[in-house]
């Protein structure tokens, strides 16, 4: 959630960066700071009308106390007719501050001045790419029959559980997915991550909290009895974790990292694009999170960059890094690298990672400060994460890129966590 300080001190500026997510803000920001002059107007006169009734009550007080009950029953008079109109003005306030709240949490944040203008993906800015596409040869296959020729994955199965986008891992399959999430959750506590396993369900306030909550409820399948969501990534449940807290600047950065299914509904989605493990609505994926210090946030953002780099080079997985453009951007980020690996069966790249700055819009809304050592004051602090990794689409990209004739090659990396170095019939 954006800060109405910041919208009122530069509501020009603010215009302006929601405009690279090409956005005309400018309607809702000026009926923000209309219902805030409104309210500030209402909270000036509350109170003006409290001190004149804190006024009349000791001149009530002195009155009684004189004998002078006459006079003292004129002012109790005035002072009915004063709490009468404070009464009116509790419940405008109360309205005039939901609707304020109501077009504050609707705004995205502003994207950094780094950020490209943009409408979709295709104006998404190419930053970097490591190694090459491997050539695979005749009689490669995407990975949705590799994995049934191999007897990694059942989809039927999973459909006859629960439904499209469920699938069942078996044999060497199953044993792939566990050695990946160790070998990340090894590789990120070796970073300074320190692991948690946070619940897979959370509660309105936490979806709020991380951004979820009103603007993808229906991208999450909800418990309506029970009114939980499951979540769609361990970043939702492990950032709530310092919900309404005050940490010691000291304690900056805190890192940390947690693996957990993920859950979602990825309504609307359909086609080619989706076959196999391309999309799903219950996938496996490692995070990590960052609280860290406004001062060092874009510092610690390249840092995690990197360190997801580090696991897709180690992987020998073909990638690439974009800077999203601001049409592309997730409603509370600030600045987005995606990783993309090369899916060289298919022939096109796969988004595997998202690494996010939130700046203060996560904070705001979780009300997650820092206390400052120079002023001993809260202060907003900034979170960050990113994908180390989802797993769905660097399976179909390992599995697709080392396969030959002699069976599917696991990465060297991997082989300690699988036990075989190499998947065959």
């Amino acid at each position: 959630m954006l800060q109405l300080t910041t919208i009122r001190q530069d509501a020009e500026g603010v215009i302006a960066a929601l405009g690279k997510r090409q956005l005309d803000a400018r309607p809702a920001v000026e009926a923000l700071l209309a219902l805030n002059e409104q309210r500030r107007h209402l909270q000036a006169e509350t109170e003006n009308q409290q001190a004149e009734a804190n006024r009349l009550a000791k001149a009530i007080g002195v009155l009684f106390r004189e004998g002078k009950a006459s006079e003292a029953d004129a002012l109790k008079v005035q002072s009915a007719a004063i709490k009468e109109r404070m009464s009116e003005l509790a419940a405008d306030l109360y309205r005039l501050e939901e609707q304020e709240r109501a077009q504050l949490v609707a705004l995205p944040n502003t994207p950094h001045v780094s950020v490209a203008s943009g409408k979709s993906a295709e104006d998404n800015e190419v930053v970097r790419t490591w190694g090459s596409a491997p050539n695979l040869g005749e009689g490669h296959v995407p990975h949705w029959e590799l994995t049934e020729r191999y007897k990694l994955i059942d989809f039927e199965r999973g459909v006859k559980i629960t439904g499209a986008g469920f699938p069942v891992y078996t044999g060497q399959g199953a044993r792939l997915q566990r050695a990946l999430i160790q070998f990340f959750l090894d590789r990120n506590t070796a970073a300074g991550y320190m692991e948690v396993q946070p619940p897979h369900f959370i509660n309105e306030a936490s979806g709020f909290g991380t951004g979820q909550l009103p603007d993808k409820e229906g991208q999450m399948y909800h418990m309506t009895e029970d009114n939980l969501y499951a979540i769609p990534t361990a970043e939702v449940p492990v950032t709530n974790l310092l919900r309404d807290e005050i940490v010691a600047e000291a304690d900056l950065p805190i890192k940390m990292t947690a693996y957990s299914p993920c859950f979602r509904r990825e309504a609307g989605s359909y086609g080619k694009d989706v076959r196999g493990l391309n999309r799903l609505h219950q996938f496996d994926k490692v995070e990590i999170v960052c609280v860290e210090h406004p001062s060092k946030s874009y510092d610690r953002l390249e840092e995690m960059v990197a360190h997801v780099a580090g696991l897709l080079e180690d992987l020998g997985l073909h990638y690439r890094i974009l800077r999203l453009c601001g049409g592309d951007m997730g409603f509370t980020s600030a600045l987005t690298y995606d990783f993309e690996v090369w899916s060289a069966a298919q022939e096109r790249w796969l988004e595997v990672s998202s690494v996010s700055n939130f700046e203060t819009f996560q904070a705001n809304r979780l009300m997650l400060r820092y206390r400052s050592t120079e002023d001993q004051k809260p202060h907003l602090a900034h979170t960050l994460n990113g994908s180390a990794l989802a797993l769905p689409r660097v399976v179909a990209a390992l599995l697709e890129n080392n396969q030959g004739p002699e069976g599917i090659v696991i990465p060297e990396v991997l082989r300690p966590y699988t036990g075989f170095d190499r998947i065959t019939a």
